[in-house]
């Protein structure tokens, strides 16, 4: 009996081996979604520049499409009118391909963070529209040019659409009209054939931004300007917008023939004073009661922000073919904009990764999604 013991003993151990085995054998999110869609991540310059190693490390083993957070911005890649500065962008694109990474460079044409020069004149006027045209040209065709067959693919018009529908008021809008769109596409891809072309935006679900971005694609479509995908930055909270708004919105952008790239992704624990917004621009004085977290989540918000990753990449795993990316906007919880934004100094917990480096369980939970039958 104690032989059969022990037998027993034996085989149960295996079985366990087994099965734990199968359960962790798809070690990180870039292996596990590789048949679905690329998953990424935002780098900020320490990644890049490799004094934030920790980071880097995990960017190598989770991730295969990484973005520019910030150094492919016109106010860092050209401050003076034809001084181009590529160091960080650089940089940037050699830790993709040594990493052999689907590289995403982000942003063309942005009303923000954008060099002051870039709209006035000698005397500090408004430009004409041709000489607006030539300084767009210009510097799309540098930037793109010089990755060419590197960079895969461009945010090439970034937040130009108000959640009504509207325009934007920038000065793109106000020297060119709606024009300042297919003419930044058309620049692009003479610049690179070959290189994939996207429109980008935040609180993309709303009913008015997705007619008119619908609308945006339709023509560039119809006059064989170069489109491949919407941009959905899903800079969420545990509430906004719904699965169904989101659902409703990925299958009206696709129903026009283009991907939808799920951009900027983090999903925030604290309360929003008037709701989502990703407009870098609104800002409010910091509040304590807006600062509810500094020592740690409760069990209960935890459960909540894994529910809600779940349910989104649950989202995108039933329309992963019309999913080109899911890129994280950040990779650890203490490098998230969303610590000062919308009020500066709090204490976020939005990413997969927390502030000591580590995955969190959702890592795990989010692997074990895409071995379920």
């Amino acid at each position: 009996m104690k032989k059969i013991a022990i037998l027993l003993g034996v085989l149960t151990l295996a079985v366990s081996c087994k099965t734990s085995s199968t359960v962790s054998s798809k070690g990180s999110l870039k292996d596990s979604y590789k048949n679905n869609f690329y998953i990424g991540t935002a780098m900020s310059l320490p990644q890049i520049h490799g004094t934030d190693a920790k980071s880097d490390d995990i960017i190598k083993k989770q991730f295969s499409s990484i973005v520019a957070e910030n150094c492919m911005k016109s106010m860092f890649l050209q401050p003076q009118e034809g001084q181009f500065f590529f160091d960080d962008s650089d940089k940037f694109v050699e830790f993709g391909e040594k990493n052999k990474m689907f590289i995403i460079g982000h942003t063309l044409i942005w009303h923000s963070q954008l060099p002051k020069w870039f709209f006035t004149d000698k005397d500090g006027k408004d430009v004409l529209a041709e000489v607006l045209k030539e300084r767009m040209k210009n510097h799309i065709s540098a930037v793109v040019t010089r990755y060419k067959g590197r960079v895969k693919g461009w945010d090439v018009v970034n937040e130009a659409i108000m959640e009504d529908g509207s325009y934007r008021k920038s000065k793109f809008y106000e020297i060119l009209g709606e024009e300042f769109i297919p003419l930044a596409f058309q620049y692009a891809h003479d610049a690179d054939p070959e290189a994939e072309l996207y429109y980008n935006d935040y609180n993309e679900w709303h009913t008015g931004k997705i007619k008119t971005v619908s609308k945006i694609v339709q023509t560039l479509k119809s006059r064989g300007i170069r489109i491949d995908g919407v941009g959905m930055q899903a800079h969420v909270d545990l509430k906004s917008p719904s699965i169904e708004e989101y659902e409703k919105a990925i299958l009206e952008y696709t129903s026009n023939d283009v991907k939808v790239n799920i951009t900027e992704l983090e999903v925030s624990v604290l309360p929003s004073p008037w709701g989502t917004s990703a407009n870098i621009a609104d800002r409010v004085e910091y509040d304590a009661k807006m600062n509810p977290y500094t020592k740690g989540l409760p069990e209960y918000v935890k459960t909540e922000w894994e529910n809600r990753y779940l349910d989104f990449f649950k989202l995108f795993l039933k329309h992963q073919d019309k999913i080109r990316r899911v890129t994280l906007w950040g990779v650890t919880d203490n490098q998230s904009w969303k610590n000062d934004f919308p009020v500066k100094g709090r204490t976020d917990y939005p990413l997969p990764f927390d502030r000591n480096y580590q995955a969190k369980p959702i890592v795990k939970k989010l692997i074990q999604l895409t071995e379920e039958k």
